[in-house]
């Protein structure tokens, strides 16, 4: 079993930066492919980013590249997701999501094995 605990949520006003995080426990970290998902009412959840267990391979949702960054620390078992140059529309629920694979990269929520309980990401115009 993984539990998993975002935090970093808020409200921010557009052209603004979040950096959200999520920490990790019950096993080995690094085993795990973790990704962001996010989630606004009425729509889908859908990937934002994900990173490999070596934190060497990224994928982004082409909506965010340029202005998400994911990352992780094996050692303090969190990984992050830098958010720069916050829009309205990424106004959502975000998730943290952990995969125990294969593969080494998972973009689909049905690859995840474990989910955080959601933080809220709001964006003002």
């Amino acid at each position: 079993q993984v539990q998993l605990v975002e935090s970093g949520g808020g409200l921010v006003q557009a052209g603004d930066s979040l950096r959200l995080s999520c920490a990790a426990s019950g096993r080995t970290f690094r085993a795990f492919v973790m990704g962001w998902f996010r989630q606004a009412p009425g729509e889908e959840r859908d990937i934002v980013a994900t990173i490999s267990r070596d934190g060497v391979s990224t994928f982004y949702a082409d909506s965010v590249k340029g202005r998400f960054t994911i990352s992780r620390d094996n050692a303090k078992n969190t990984v992050y997701l830098q958010m720069n140059s916050l829009k309205p529309e990424d106004t959502a629920v975000y998730y943290c999501a952990a995969d125990l694979g294969p593969p080494d990269m998972a973009t689909t929520p049905a690859q995840y094995d474990y989910w955080g309980q959601g933080i809220q990401v709001t964006v003002s115009s």
